[in-house]
């Protein structure tokens, strides 16, 4: 059965409502109800193509009226199947706007009417009062049991049908002239078989098999010119094959008569660089290859060192590029339009006069918006998804003439794909970090760091970028640890080790020596990956270090083992913040990437009760100078997780970090 029903107006306002149990009317009246967290979670933040949102075990599904600014919500138990869901939100639909669309359309329109005065803003708290919903709505709960008892006894009848046992088959009797062997298995019905025809059937069976074998023994020893049936006269038996196999074995190369000396093992080994030639080398000389000083981050008035904003060159803004593909001339209306933006523009300059829009005047349109978002590098399936939204909130849209279209379309657009790239927490990490570091301590705490985890799969530059984060906290002043608990892959340590070099010789604002702000904690290969994490941790504590950023192994989505174990580091250490570091190229599998390993550390960080499980709190998307223009892959990612891209990586040098904006994302996704 049910557990809630509500019909509530875009702007907040609940018109009608029903709850089906204490729980759900209890739940109902609270911040954690299924409801507002579907307004919160899913159509503030543009995900209106979504079937279904889940959430504390209730399912919730919803239509939507546009012209009327309606939304009808149904929420229920999710572990039940109930049919007719679907079925009853069209029924409420079409009837409520049947009987009360002058009164909602009146509603609606006093709405507008409000928000368009500034002298009627002071006055909105006492609007709703002249609205009697109670009495307006009179009648409509009668209705809606009708409908609601209708749909369910059809569901319990269909119900009953499906479980109806089937009628058998009267049995049948083999003839007289039919063998066991001629009778197949197949043609027997499950309930005429008795006792003595499973054995016959079964007899039939051995004697097959028993007669392919005969005839392929006696044939494949007479094709080798073997009197006999048996195998182990022929001189090339299996036993013989497995002496040679046996007896052809790797044979040891020999690289030299002697083996090395010390003098030569040294010459060749190249993994780190002696402190003394170290020291007398120039440091400008490394500086000029590890600072860019065209991608140099600014101090802001507060001398905190930020990263610049990512800009595209020769980029038109969101508006101009929707302007320009909606503004296309009348001679050129009918021919084939160039892009996709450009056939969209050419289809609704069609629309004129006072008319309604309709799924099938928009499909094409839609058609065309899919495939440029893919153009741009959004997943086909996040693509589809925003589409099917747009459309949703344009269908039944009222318009008058080409200036309506083409505000209706603009609007549409760039609310859908700015809804959700706007994170919906804050992404100034250097705010949390202070916040941490500054909280008040009873006498008996110690302070502990602020701990980043970097996860992602292989390949994508997880200890590069970790290197260019920290490189920004110690230019802001901070004590940075890096941790090195990829302890599989080959070179893991020796590289971070590198890199704790190259950023010892940068100082703080260009200027001085900072080898006392970085430093590196490892304990070789082998080792869980874990346990050397939460020793980290507690060495930072006690060694008054401010910050810890944990590198971590690369891992591909699917391995299932691999992933436990990383859940296992999140669950045991608790990180701050949980950093998914993926690439900018990648299309469809930046989708797949990612929900897995949310799902994965989700699941399998609060496996056994101990702890709430952990998912993605923010992405790092790296190489993205590859890309141009097409930055689909920032849409796609943020469409999964619904968490913010924190940072974007944009070349080899450690000032090569930048931060993403939304209205600079968007206009990059609708520009040609």
């Amino acid at each position: 059965m049910l557990d809630h029903c509500s019909i509530v107006h875009k702007g907040g306002i609940v018109l009608w409502s029903r709850s089906f149990t204490p729980e759900a009317s209890q739940l109902a009246s609270s911040s954690a109800s299924p409801v507002n967290g579907l307004i919160r979670d899913t159509l503030i933040e543009g995900r209106t193509a979504e079937q279904k949102y889940e959430k504390d075990g209730y399912a919730v599904k919803w239509t939507f009226v546009n012209d009327l600014e309606l939304i009808f919500v149904v929420a229920y138990q999710r572990i039940l199947q109930l049919t007719y869901v679907d079925d009853l939100l069209g029924a409420l639909k079409t009837v409520f706007v049947k009987l009360f669309q002058p009164f909602i359309a009146a509603f609606v329109a006093s709405l507008h009417a409000v928000n368009n005065t500034a002298v009627a803003l002071s006055n909105s708290a006492s609007e709703p009062t002249r609205w009697n919903f109670v009495k307006a709505l009179e009648g409509w709960d009668v209705t809606f049991d009708k409908l609601l008892k209708g749909l369910e006894n059809k569901a319990a009848e269909d119900r009953k049908y499906r479980l109806r046992p089937t009628a058998r088959l009267p049995p049948t009797t083999p003839s007289p002239g039919s063998s066991d062997i001629d009778t197949p298995l197949a043609e027997s019905h499950p309930g005429t078989v008795d006792e003595q025809q499973i054995a016959r059937n079964v007899q039939a069976l051995k004697n097959r098999l028993r007669g392919r074998g005969g005839t392929r023994a006696v044939g494949r020893g007479r094709a080798r010119g073997d009197p006999g049936s048996g195998r182990d006269s022929h001189p090339n038996s299996d036993s013989d094959v497995a002496v040679k196999r046996k007896q052809k074995g790797k044979v040891l190369r020999k690289w030299g008569d002697a083996p090395p000396s010390e003098s030569e093992m040294a010459s060749l080994d190249f993994s780190y660089e002696k402190l003394s030639d170290l020291d007398a080398r120039p440091a400008s000389n490394d500086l000029q290859g590890l600072v860019d000083e065209a991608s140099l981050g600014i101090r802001n008035k507060d001398g905190l060192y930020e990263v610049r904003d990512l800009e595209f060159a020769n980029a038109e803004t969101a508006d101009d590029a929707i302007a320009r593909a909606l503004s296309a001339s009348p001679d050129k209306e009918d021919k084939p339009a160039q892009g996709s933006l450009g056939a969209l523009g050419s289809l609704f300059a069609r629309f004129t006069g006072s008319k309604v829009l309709s799924e099938d005047d928009l499909n094409p349109v839609l058609e065309g918006m899919k495939q440029h978002l893919m153009k741009k590098n959004v997943a086909k399936e996040i693509a589809e998804k925003v589409c099917e939204g747009v459309g949703k909130s344009l269908v039944g849209k009222k318009v008058g003439g080409f200036q309506t279209t083409n505000a209706a379309v603009r609007q549409a657009l760039s609310n859908s794909i700015t809804h959700i790239l706007t994170p919906k927490s804050s992404t100034d990490m250097l705010l949390s970090i202070r916040e941490k570091l500054s909280s008040p301590l009873t006498s008996t705490q110690q302070r502990m760091p602020y701990s980043i985890t970097f996860v992602g799969v292989n390949g994508v530059g997880k200890s590069t970028n970790l290197s260019k984060v920290c490189f920004w906290l110690i230019q802001n002043g901070f004590r940075v640890l890096i941790a090195a608990c990829d302890t599989f892959r080959s070179g893991a340590v020796e590289q971070l080790r590198v890199h704790v070099r190259n950023l010892g010789m940068l100082g703080v604002n260009g200027a001085g020596d900072s080898k006392g702000r970085v430093e590196l904690y490892e304990r070789g290969y082998g080792k869980d990956a874990a346990g050397i994490a939460k020793e980290a941790i507690t060495y930072a504590r006690d060694n008054d270090f401010d910050i810890v950023l944990i590198d971590t192994a690369g891992r591909m989505q699917d391995n299932e083992p691999l992933m436990r174990a990383l859940a296992k580091l999140v669950s045991v250490n608790n990180p701050d913040k949980i950093l998914f570091v993926g690439e900018a190229l990648v299309g469809n599998e930046a989708v797949d990437q990612l929900s897995k390993f949310d799902r994965a550390l989700r699941d399998f960080s609060g496996a056994g009760g101990v702890s709430k499980g952990r998912g993605i709190d923010g992405m790092l998307v790296t190489k993205w100078d590859t890309v141009d223009d097409k930055v689909g892959a920032a849409l796609s990612m943020t469409y999964v997780t619904g968490q913010p891209i924190v940072f974007v990586g944009t070349g080899q040098t450690y000032t090569d970090l930048k931060q993403l904006r939304v209205a600079n994302v968007v206009q990059a996704i609708l520009s040609d």
